[in-house]
């Protein structure tokens, strides 16, 4: 009755395989990186009302299957702004991976290649867009930035990017001012990272986390030139809280691509940067990183689509933990998810064999809730197939 262990496998690969879903490999991230590391990545504002919320919304969701229907063969390709994606699933910007493990952006974003769909590069990643184009240059790689009080330098920053083969910029309107950010401050997180002495005594606890930390390129900001502060002195120090409306044309006319909007929560925004030429609307709640007691993205997802329109492009994120999730955010009227949290969790818990297992775990589940949902193609997800919870009143 006791299973021998499995032949032709490292320890790694047999934790990974281990991992059945996204909680699986959080907890195994957990102990695999310092505590500060982990809180950075898990946590969120204040109290986490936010994140709570955005985790909620997911689980209170009640699908609804079609029966006798063909799903002998799932598709789950789809086009995410006129480009062919395996999955309807981006990996969005996350700000200093290399923190959760060495591989950092480069392994997610060849992750990302594998698994055919695009990877979001953070303006506050700790690896630069020419970097990434040259160690990933199969990935389809989109770029985030904020607006800046120095537009110079957001220019600059923007030309490297288009430069370095970046085809979409996600322009990301929700950090007028940083959210308050507890457990870092708790736990002495400054970026690029420093520790309190407290936080020292658990990092030597992981000796192979902090070899790589002695031992490799110093972690910081590849793309920005700034000098080490908490998060919120950080963030308030750069980015513009006067920006409006106008800067986004400012915008349109310094970048030839793609834009995406991210932080959009309301339907009467959505349609504002659309009629400013934004290319797509990504709902967002900055992960709940940001506004305490904001409204969940998947709550406002029909409203929003209904106010854009059926052509236009409209992400999600905010709590996607598995297959399921993906599938009722479709439905709903998404045309895809953005995922940050499940996948650093990934690169956290193996590098980027990580990555690899959480985008699996989310495939395998999309093509199987999907075959019980009776829905063959992502056309088939349809929104009488989907019953979201009713918004809260502290959500409006």
């Amino acid at each position: 009755m006791v299973q021998p262990p499995r032949r032709g496998l490292s320890l790694l690969e047999r934790r990974l395989a281990d991992a059945h879903d996204i909680d699986d490999l959080r907890r195994l991230a957990r102990r695999r990186v310092p505590r500060p590391i982990f809180d950075f990545v898990d946590g969120g504002a204040g109290d986490e009302s936010t994140l709570r919320r955005n985790e909620d919304a997911f689980r209170a969701v009640e699908l609804v299957p079609r029966v006798l229907r063909d799903v002998s063969a799932i598709d789950t390709s789809t086009l995410l702004g006129g480009v062919r994606a395996a999955l309807p699933v981006i990996l969005g910007p996350v700000g200093m991976t290399r923190m959760a493990h060495r591989h950092g952006e480069i392994g997610a974003a060849r992750a990302a290649a594998r698994a055919g769909i695009p990877y979001v590069l953070s303006t506050m990643a700790s690896t630069s867009p020419e970097r990434v184009a040259e160690h990933a240059p199969d990935s389809e790689r989109w770029f985030q930035v904020y607006l800046w009080r120095d537009r110079a330098a957001s220019l600059r920053l923007i030309e490297r990017a288009r430069a370095a083969g970046f085809t979409t910029l996600v322009l990301t309107v929700d950090v007028p001012v940083a959210g308050s950010r507890l457990r870092d401050a708790r736990n002495g997180m400054t970026l690029p990272p420093s520790l309190t002495l407290k936080s020292v005594l658990q990092v030597a606890r992981h000796p192979r986390w902090w070899v790589d930390a002695l031992t490799l390129e110093p972690l910081g900001f590849a793309a920005i030139e700034t000098r080490r502060a908490g998060f919120v002195e950080q963030s308030n120090r750069i980015l513009d809280p006067s920006a409006t409306l106008d800067d986004l044309d400012w915008l349109r006319s310094a970048w030839p691509g793609r834009i995406l909007v991210k932080g959009v929560l309301s339907a009467e925004d959505a349609r504002a940067v659309q009629a400013r030429g934004a290319d797509g609307v990504w709902l967002s709640n900055h992960g709940g990183r940001q506004l305490e007691n904001a409204v969940a993205p998947l709550a406002m997802l029909p409203e929003v689509r209904a106010a854009v329109g059926a052509e236009a492009q409209v992400y999600v994120d905010g709590g996607v933990r598995s297959g399921a999730h993906i599938a009722a955010a479709v439905a709903a009227g998404a045309d895809a998810v953005v995922i940050g949290r499940p996948y650093v969790y990934g690169l956290m818990a193996g590098g980027e064999a990580g990555v690899d297992r959480a985008l699996d775990l989310l495939r395998q589940g999309l093509v199987r809730t999907m075959a019980l949902l009776g829905a063959a193609r992502l056309a088939d997800l349809m929104p009488d197939m989907v019953r979201l919870p009713p918004r809260s009143p502290a959500a409006g």
